[in-house]
């Protein structure tokens, strides 16, 4: 056994970090789930130090969502490699960022369909005499020749694999550059950005995976832990068994949206009218067709009835769309059609692997969506539920308890530790997340010096419906913005929604600093925020505009000077529609008074204080932090903020806010 401070980086620990370092430790060694809540700045990717003291020679598994926190991992290991040599670790971040060879489709079916083609292709060449398939002649012309767009071969995986022969015939291994180049990316540092430069002629996945196989510490994105059939295929080419897995999952506050967003399928009026022109080419081909062909016209008049509901998403009852599928048809239950489906689904994907055609057809979707419709009769974890789209009906499988997933994840495997700076309340993301099931927690005080931060919670406004339209509140609320926009720097102003976001980026005249507004498309958002970001270095700053939730509150490092302050304008509860009712009470029913808190309440504090921890990301950052909302101080609302902020939280009123911000600075 060997003791952390063998594998810890850094001269000394920051205040409370061996303590969690500890924690995390004792985890890996013992086995278990432990959730751990420490604000920026703590010291919480050193817990993978504590991971691999611990971890007996089992592998370690860091789950990470966005490209920034790959990085920060990545810098974290090579620290540690610097201090124990021989330490081997990388990363995967999906096909769709890795693949280089372009075309059309899905990029996980493009590159199954490519490489059964290619991997047939080399093994005819290999039987007359051809073992390097990248200097194979006849290889080399059909790569030369096929549409670009329509690939059938890969010369990535031609270029990584070579044959060997033996007693038990040819057997495809990788090539002895693709092992060189992977053993070196396990053994020094291959930045993401960098990555296809480094494979050269190689396929970046392909070294990666080897690269992982015999790795103490992998890297990847949230998709391939919570998405089961990328799990499994994960730890079939690692040769890993879960039992000897240690998991840490970073920024752990985001797993259940991605968990439900994983486990939830919806299905559109264009699916119903392609898999009818799907079902049409396998007419004579496959058993079944016919019968399911006369569902789809039921699927459609069950759309029609739901258009004319006046409500935009509302839930519809999976028991009527069972009876209006079955009754007068050739089955005698969904569980038939689903049957049959499976099986032409299975058919049509197929078909159209044969064709390189990797596009996902209609009738996969709408076979996932009749098996999840059917599993969820039984399931309460799942709504279903429609929505209205410019006049389409969208229907939807909607998850919306994250527990049992992971709680068979948990299970399944030696130790999960979750890490997060807004992981509070601890007590309300341990039933959240894992119900019943034992959980270890841990809360670690900040650690920043309270004299760099001003937090101010407002007693007068708010964006609660009922005031929307007052108008003293809305002056108020503009006063309140204008006083906090003359603070020095780059600032930021987050909204509940895009519109109460442009009622008052309308309604305030900030002379003092360029106002950035966000947009609703993703690369003007990625420019704006560019330019915003290169303000401080010109001796100029700025404000931004956004939205809880959005794509300048979450993800983002703001270090320095790069952002001096946030205000958050309203508490961001989700719109309380009649899907949202039953999702509370489906949380009520399963914890009680607690319950309304966890599945309404607890998602809006936890965006409020996502945008605020943009601000101070280092102990020598100074910030100014506002909750604009008077439903802040409220005492439900106040216990699940973080305990540093319930205590540092100062009342004030918006006349006497512009005198205490600058009285401050």
């Amino acid at each position: 056994m060997s003791d952390i401070n063998d594998w810890f980086p850094y001269p000394k620990y920051r205040p409370h970090q061996e303590e969690m370092l500890n924690a995390a430790a004792g985890t890996a060694r013992q086995g278990g789930v432990l959730l751990i809540d420490a604000p920026t700045g703590s010291g919480k990717s050193s817990v993978v130090s504590a991971l691999l003291a611990e971890s007996s020679g089992r592998t370690i598994l860091v789950a990470v969502r966005t490209i920034s926190q790959l990085n920060t991992f990545i810098r974290e290991l090579d620290m540690i490699r610097r201090k124990k040599a021989g330490l081997k670790f990388t990363y995967l971040i999906g096909k769709r960022g890795m693949c280089p060879l372009g075309g059309l489709g899905d990029v996980y079916r493009r590159c199954e369909g490519v490489k059964a083609f290619t991997n047939a292709l080399m093994r005819e060449r290999a039987m007359k005499g051809s073992l390097v398939p990248a200097q194979d002649p006849e290889i080399i012309k059909q790569i030369k020749r096929q549409d670009r767009d329509n690939p059938l071969i890969c010369p990535y995986f031609v270029r990584s694999r070579v044959f060997l022969e033996g007693d038990e015939g040819l057997r495809l291994v990788p090539s002895q550059e693709i092992r060189k180049k992977a053993e070196k990316a396990a053994s020094s540092v291959v930045n993401p950005d960098s990555l296809h430069a480094y494979a050269g002629g190689l396929c970046p996945y392909d070294m990666m995976i080897t690269s992982a196989k015999n790795a103490d510490v992998v890297i990847v994105n949230y998709h391939h832990l919570f998405n089961d059939d990328i799990r499994e295929q994960l730890l079939v080419s690692l040769n890993v068994e879960p039992k000897d897995l240690i998991i840490l999952v970073d920024e752990a506050h985001n797993v259940g949206d991605v968990v439900q967003g994983i486990q939830s399928v919806s299905l559109d009026e264009r699916d119903i009218q392609q898999a009818s022109h799907e079902l049409s080419s396998l007419k004579t081909k496959v058993k079944g067709v016919e019968a399911v062909r006369h569902v789809l016209p039921r699927i459609r008049d069950f759309m029609d009835g739901l258009r004319r509901s006046t409500e935009v998403e509302d839930w519809f009852d999976p028991a009527i769309f069972d009876r209006i599928l079955t009754k007068g048809s050739l089955y005698p239950s969904m569980a038939a059609i689903v049957e049959d489906i499976i099986a032409i689904s299975d058919a049509i994907r197929e078909k159209s692997l044969q064709n390189a055609d990797f596009r996902e057809s209609a009738i996969e979707r709408l076979c996932e969506f009749l098996f999840r419709i059917h599993c969820s009769a039984t399931d309460p974890a799942y709504l279903t539920l429609f929505r209205k789209d410019d006049e389409s009906v969208i229907l939807e499988v909607r998850n919306i308890d994250p527990a049992g997933k992971l709680q068979e994840i948990a299970t399944a495997h030696h130790a999960l530790l979750f890490i997060s700076g807004t992981l509070s309340p601890l007590e309300s993301f341990r039933q959240y997340y894992f119900a019943d099931l034992p959980v270890t927690t841990l809360s670690i005080p900040n650690a920043f010096p309270q004299k760099n931060r001003l937090l101010l919670a407002s007693e007068d406004i708010t964006t609660a419906y009922r005031m929307r339209q007052d108008k003293g509140n809305i002056d108020r609320t503009v006063r309140m913005i204008t006083a906090f926009s003359g603070h020095p720097g780059n600032l930021a102003v987050y909204f509940p929604s895009y519109q109460i976001m442009a009622d008052y980026a309308a309604r305030c005249r900030l002379m003092k600093k360029k106002v950035f507004i966000e947009p609703r498309d993703a690369a003007e958002a990625n420019e704006m925020l560019a330019e915003f970001l290169s303000l401080p270095k010109k001796k100029k700053s700025g404000i931004l505009f956004a939205v809880c939730g959005g794509k300048w509150s979450e993800g983002l490092d703001y270090r320095g000077d790069l952002l001096a302050g946030a205000m958050v304008v309203g508490l961001p509860l989700a719109p309380y529609t009649q899907v949202r009712a039953m999702a509370i009470q489906y949380f009520k029913r399963k914890f009680g008074k607690e319950g309304e808190f966890i599945a309404y309440t607890l998602p809006a504090i936890n965006k409020a204080t996502q945008a605020l921890g943009r601000v101070l990301r280092t102990p020598e950052d100074h910030g100014l932090l506002i909750l604009g909302d008077s439903r802040f101080l409220e005492d439900d609302v106040k216990a699940g903020l973080p305990p540093w902020m319930q205590q540092e939280m100062k009342p004030v009123t918006a006349d006497v806010t512009e005198g205490i911000i600058t009285r401050w600075r």
